[in-house]
């Protein structure tokens, strides 16, 4: 099996953005989903810190500039297309999610509806000072 002359995801496919998954290094479980661009990849590869792409802010946004929940960069991953990329991360501090979950994976579709089964581990609106 040969490898690909490109060694970089191919952010034209996305119009400039791609999804970056991050991943547990020590569990594998899946603690969230986000974008990336050019600049953002670049960072990440030269600071070992994840950062990712905000849509909404429409800026670099460096995981955990404002909880302190940081994402360690322990190994990067692309998919066999070039576009999207799996980040393998030692997550530091208590939760990837903005909502105070370990997880942004923290519902679980059921025949019912929604249903919670993640644990909360910290108050948003302390963290972010929302309130």
């Amino acid at each position: 099996m040969s490898e690909s002359p490109q060694s970089a995801p191919d952010f034209a496919k996305g119009g400039g953005i791609l999804p970056a998954i991050a991943q547990d290094a020590d569990d594998g479980a899946v603690l969230m989903m986000a974008y990336m661009n050019a600049e953002a990849y670049a960072e990440t590869l030269s600071t070992g810190r994840a950062v990712y792409f905000s849509r909404s802010r429409n800026r670099l946004w460096r995981k955990g500039e404002e909880s302190g929940n940081v994402q360690q960069v322990q190994a990067v991953y692309l998919d066999c297309d070039l576009d999207t990329i799996l980040l393998r991360v030692k997550q530091i501090g208590d939760a990837a999610c903005h909502e105070g979950y370990r997880s942004c994976f923290f519902r679980q579709v059921t025949p019912d509806g929604l249903k919670t089964v993640g644990q909360r581990v910290f108050d948003p609106d302390k963290v972010y000072g929302k309130k």
